[in-house]
């Protein structure tokens, strides 16, 4: 007996039908321990590349090395998203607290921009998958427990998170930072009111009859070039107040080891300035596409009364920036005046809280009774404004 067909023939000459393509393998894990998250490093900054709104802060490099000198043991918490074995998203967290769960990003404090990585060709997918794996597997949909993301720039790929949060959300309003567009000094200048301007350009040939000379650290320079940046960073601000933590071993630790791996990758560049044959200037600059950022740099306290030294930094971040197609430079958290007359574009960074309802209620009410308290010792003692002001330099890092 001939058995019977399980499919229609198919007629001489025709071409088969296409084969049903299988349906995508998505696996979601979760990291809890250094070493397997140094085993990501490869896979991670691949997906940085493929993350529109990525920042040089959600590099492997800075993430592991912050977590290396400031993470507790035990307190990771890395979600991570697979798609057919690709990583598509990711949330580098970490536990604050046990008895009310309390999380937030890796990088916390020292780090301008936070974020979760979601691949733009699969972000909507990635974004609900990990969204779902963070409220079951970190237990974020339990009522008392909450995750608190700060410094989250406008667009930022943990806002897909917060569309397909299955428990309470809220936004608040966290740092200002600024930014210029990424072109030549001169043509920023030309966009600058007459007399700024002008009073600029002098400056500037100022800076360029002194004969400061300029040099780009070779990658296997950048650990002792650090060393010297962090120096003159403690002798500009001697007697000034300078920021603790940037004084600390820990951080020229951190700074050292993710620069290096960064500036092998081309995500960040030391330049140092030497005036007749001596360092008197160096600074850090942390990169993604698209984007270039001053993160921390250091002169020499007798330069100042020679040059502006806000525009040799200004003049050659900006030539940086052009020279590599990237359109913003950022200037980070702060509005200290130094930054003021370049006239800047304004934004503020956003705070998102994710959880359980009650305890992402009693957050954002701590939190908003915080801001009224400032709000209300600046209305009562306006003598006070030079002081926040000084603060406010001293903690923008």
């Amino acid at each position: 007996m001939t058995a019977p067909q399980l499919t229609a023939p198919v007629p001489a000459g025709a071409a088969p039908a296409p084969a049903k393509a299988a349906a995508p393998v998505t696996e979601v894990r979760t990291v809890r321990d250094a070493t397997a998250f140094d085993a990501l490093a490869d896979d991670w900054d691949a997906l940085v590349d493929r993350c529109a709104a990525a920042t040089p802060f959600q590099s492997h490099a800075w993430l592991s090395s912050w977590w290396r000198s400031y993470g507790r043991p035990g307190r990771l918490r890395v979600v991570t998203v697979r798609r057919d074995g690709v990583l598509v998203g990711a949330a580098p967290l970490m536990l604050r607290r046990r008895g009310l769960p309390l999380l937030s990003g890796v990088g916390q404090g020292l780090t301008d921009f936070l974020d979760v990585l979601l691949d733009d060709a699969h972000a909507e997918q990635a974004a609900a998958v990990l969204a779902r794996a963070m409220a079951v597997q970190l237990g974020l949909r339990r009522p008392w427990a909450a995750l608190d993301l700060r410094e989250l720039r406008q667009g930022s790929a943990a806002h897909r998170i917060a569309e397909h949060w299955p428990g309470a959300a809220r936004r608040l309003p966290d740092s200002l930072c600024q930014h210029l567009p990424g072109v030549p000094v001169e043509e920023l200048l030309s966009r600058l009111p007459g007399r700024t301007a002008q009073r600029s350009r002098v400056k500037l040939r100022k800076l360029e009859a002194a004969g400061i000379e300029t040099r780009l650290v070779p990658v296997e320079d950048v650990p002792r070039a650090l060393g010297e940046l962090l120096a003159l960073h403690e002798l500009q601000w001697r007697g000034r107040g300078v920021t603790p933590e940037h004084l600390r071993p820990r951080f020229a630790e951190h700074l050292s080891r993710s620069a290096e791996r960064m500036a092998a990758a081309g995500r960040a560049a030391v330049r140092q300035y030497r005036l007749d044959g001596e360092l008197v200037a160096c600074d850090l600059t942390l990169q993604v596409r698209g984007l270039s950022a001053i993160y921390v740099y250091g002169v020499h306290p007798d330069l100042r009364e020679r040059v502006d030294v806000a525009g040799i930094l200004f003049r050659e971040s900006l030539a940086h920036a052009a020279a590599t197609g990237r359109g913003e430079l950022s200037l980070l958290r702060g509005d200290e005046p130094y930054k003021q007359r370049w006239r800047p574009e304004q934004a503020r960074n956003e705070r998102l809280l994710l959880g359980g309802g009650p305890a992402v209620a009693l957050y954002a009410a701590a939190i908003g009774l915080r801001a009224g308290a400032v709000r209300s010792l600046r209305a009562r003692a306006p003598w006070l404004a030079p002081l926040r002001t000084r603060l406010r330099e001293l903690t923008a890092r």
